[in-house]
C-alpha cells in the first residue's frame, strides 16, 4: 500500500494565532497527528503544507524520519483558499503517483490515533474514499418544530437510538487519480470510519482548546501505573523544583525559586512511607538549605564524576529498594537515564522534546517550578492505593 498523508498547517489563524504549533498537552498541537502518522505502518510519507518558516522550523525540530515539509504556494494559503486547492497543488507539484493513497488529516483533531489511520486505510479495499465520522445520540429538531431524526411521541432511550454520524473533520482518505479527475477530497462510494464520539472536538476556539486538553489526557495521554508500589522519589531541582531560571543580586549572589506546593508534595510522601531525594549536578548551597527545610532524606550534588543513574542505583542499595520501585522527574538530558530505567518517571510539562519523547514517560500538566513536583506526587500516591 502506496499512503501518503498531507497536514495543511498555514500561519494565517483568526481565532487562535499560530494554533497548529500552539502547546497542546506540553507540545506543539501539530505534534500529535503526525506522532500518530508515524506509528502507522501502512504510511510511507508525511508532509506538512505550510506558508510559514516558524511551522516549518517547528516541524523539523522533532526529527521524524517519515516528515517532511511541503512549501504551499501563496495563492493557496488564504483565507478563502480551499483545502482541495492546496491538496491538487501538492498532489501536482510532488508528482504523486496517481494509484497512490491520500490521507488528508486535520491538524485541530489531535486526539485520533494511529489506529484510526490504519483502520480507515484498511477499510480502503472496499470503496473509493473515505471519511472519519463520530455517531451522536442527540435528537435533531426543524425549525417549523418538526423532529429530523426521532419520533418525539416514542421517544427511544438512548441504548435504543441508533444516533446520526456527523463528520468530525479528523481525515479523509481518496486516491490520487479519484482526487485529480473529480477535484475533492471525496468521491466514488464513500465509506465511513466511526470514531470515539469524544474526538468530535475540534480546535477553533480557545473554548475548544481547553475542553480539548481534558479529553487528551483522558483518553489519549492516559497514565501508566506502576507495575509495583513506589517506595523511593526522586527529583531533578532546575526545572523541575525551580523554573529554570537563573536570578541574580545587584552582588552577584545566585537565587532559585521555588515552589511551596512541592514542599507540600514531599511532606505527603513522607507521610506515606516514602523515602525522598534529590539528584543535581550543581552544587550549591542555596540547594542544600532547601533541601534540609524539605526534610529529604538523600541530598546529590555535583557531577563527581557520576551519572544520575548511578547515584540512583547507590540510594536504591542504602533503602533496600528496586528501580522498579522508585519514581524520578527530570526534565533535560542529563536525565534520560535515569528517566527510562525507573518504575515511575514523570516530566514537566516544558521539559525537552526529547524528554517527552522518552516511552511511557508520564508528561505532566504543570511546568518546573509550578508545583509540578506536588502534582507527580499526588499521582504517585493515587497510583499505591491501586
Amino acid at each position: 500500500m502506496n499512503a501518503i498523508a498531507l497536514i495543511p498547517a498555514r500561519c494565517g489563524s483568526k481565532s487562535i494565532p499560530f494554533k497548529n504549533i500552539r502547546s497542546f498537552c506540553g507540545k506543539p498541537l501539530i505534534y500529535w497527528n503526525i506522532l500518530a502518522l508515524e506509528n502507522t505502518p501502512e504510511v510511507s510519507e508525511i508532509y506538512v503544507a505550510t506558508d510559514c518558516q516558524k511551522i516549518e522550523d517547528v516541524v523539523l525540530s522533532f526529527g521524524f524520519p517519515k516528515t517532511k515539509v511541503y512549501q504551499r504556494k501563496p495563492e493557496n494559503a488564504q483565507d478563502v483558499s480551499s483545502t482541495e486547492s492546496v491538496l491538487l497543488e501538492f498532489i501536482t507539484e510532488k508528482a504523486i503517483a496517481k494509484d497512490a493513497l491520500m490521507l488528508l488529516v486535520q491538524a485541530t483533531s489531535p486526539l485520533t490515533i494511529n489506529t484510526d489511520f490504519s483502520s480507515g486505510l484498511k477499510k480502503m479495499k472496499d470503496g473509493d474514499s473515505l471519511l472519519s465520522c463520530v455517531r451522536q445520540k442527540r435528537f435533531y429538531w426543524n425549525e417549523d418544530g418538526t423532529p429530523k431524526n426521532y419520533d418525539y411521541r416514542n421517544r427511544p432511550r438512548r441504548q435504543d437510538f441508533d444516533g446520526d454520524l456527523m463528520e468530525n473533520g479528523a481525515f479523509y482518505i481518496n486516491s490520487v487519480s479519484n482526487i485529480l479527475r473529480d477535484k475533492n477530497r471525496l468521491s466514488g462510494k464513500i465509506l465511513i470510519h466511526v470514531m470515539e464520539e469524544y474526538t468530535a472536538v475540534e480546535l477553533d476556539e480557545p473554548d475548544d482548546w481547553m475542553i480539548a486538553e481534558k479529553l487528551m489526557r483522558k483518553y489519549i495521554l492516559k497514565t501508566e501505573k506502576p507495575k509495583q508500589k513506589i517506595k523511593l522519589f526522586l527529583t531533578d531541582v532546575d526545572g523541575v523544583l525551580t523554573d529554570a531560571g537563573m536570578y541574580y543580586t545587584e552582588n552577584g549572589d545566585e537565587l532559585k525559586k521555588f515552589n511551596t506546593h512541592d514542599g507540600k508534595g514531599l511532606e505527603l510522601l513522607r507521610n506515606a512511607g516514602i523515602k525522598t531525594g534529590i539528584i543535581t549536578s550543581e552544587d550549591t548551597k542555596l540547594v542544600t538549605r532547601r533541601a534540609k527545610k524539605l526534610k529529604v532524606d538523600h541530598l546529590h550534588q555535583g557531577k563527581h564524576g557520576k551519572g544520575k543513574l548511578e547515584i540512583a542505583k547507590e540510594i536504591c542499595a542504602q533503602e533496600n529498594v528496586t528501580l522498579l520501585e522508585t519514581s524520578y522527574i527530570g526534565d533535560d538530558i542529563n536525565c534520560m537515564e535515569l528517566l527510562s530505567a525507573v518504575g515511575f518517571a514523570a516530566c514537566p510539562a516544558d521539559a525537552l522534546h526529547a524528554v517527552k519523547n522518552i516511552e511511557g514517560i508520564t508528561l505532566l500538566n504543570k511546568k518546573g517550578g509550578e508545583g509540578v513536583v506536588r502534582e507527580f506526587a499526588e499521582l504517585i500516591l493515587e497510583s499505591n492505593k491501586q
